[in-house]
């Protein structure tokens, strides 16, 4: 994946560390019991693909101890280049290119990251050739295809549901699927996996909550390429903002599909 390809590349630094951080604090609760269901212990050797503002990265890090090692890898290490643990790595680049040994890593895991690549599959093959055998892979990625408007004001309704279609075109206009997440257990079942689960997370949400509050920033940050869509108007993403922190509004913002898998 090019920083090209990447949709939040151009966003200033303290907003961005800002929408990290929010998606840190909702999703670091589920995705750490999906990570402790492989038995991260002592010793292990994790990759985190995607390392964000860091905070699975220093996780792992506790996990596997001062004899273990944590790799994290993302496209842009400015929020995670000073990350203060001595068995951790931080590589900046693109997954499919950094020069790391094959079948080296007991653990694997990615958020939201397959999502921003055109070809889903060539990075799905190389991180499944980073993991050993017997090790495993925790990956999680967003459906946007669940995204809908269920209860508010109905104009203020209508601009959700335009942003949720902007958002589907400038994924596809990008050549990705916005609706990855929900094809990711049929993308794993062509690869020799000797144990599979599914979990998925429907982030039905009111407004003023975490996720609701989340999705605000990302369309205020995003919304000059919503607007290239030509599905949305400045009073859409005024009206979204107003939905997203109204309490007697409801709206699933997307669902989440989370696969633990144990390489053969």
């Amino acid at each position: 994946m090019s920083t090209a390809n990447y949709i939040f590349t151009e966003t200033q630094y303290a907003q961005e560390l800002e929408r990290l951080q929010a998606i840190e604090k909702i999703f670091d609760p589920t995705s750490c019991q999906r990570l402790e269901s492989t038995g991260i212990t002592t010793n292990w050797r994790c990759l985190e693909v995607g390392a964000g503002a860091g905070s699975i990265a220093r996780w792992m890090a506790d996990a596997v101890g001062e004899s273990g090692q944590v790799v994290a890898v993302d496209l842009d290490t400015r929020f995670v280049a000073k990350l203060e643990a001595k068995n951790v790595e931080v590589l900046e680049g693109n997954i499919q290119h950094l020069p790391l040994e094959k079948q080296s890593f007991d653990l694997v895991h990615a958020r939201y990251v397959l999502v921003h690549n055109p070809d889903a599959h060539a990075v799905l093959s190389r991180v499944l050739d980073l993991v050993k055998p017997g090790g495993w892979i925790v990956l999680e990625e967003p459906d946007f295809a669940a995204a809908r408007a269920i209860a508010g004001e109905d104009s203020a309704c209508q601009s959700v549901n335009n942003v949720n279609q902007a958002i589907e075109k400038m994924f596809t206009a990008r050549g990705m699927d916005y609706g990855l997440g929900a094809k990711l257990p049929a993308l794993l079942q062509s690869y020799d996996l000797q144990s599979f689960a599914v979990e998925v997370d429907t982030h039905l949400s009111q407004g003023g909550a975490g996720i609701a509050t989340m999705m605000h920033m990302s369309t205020v940050q995003l919304a000059e390429k919503y607007f290239a869509t030509g599905a949305v108007t400045q009073r859409d993403i005024d009206n979204y903002g107003r939905f997203a922190e109204d309490p007697k509004a409801w709206a699933i913002y997307y669902a989440t599909v989370g696969v633990i898998a144990q390489k053969q």
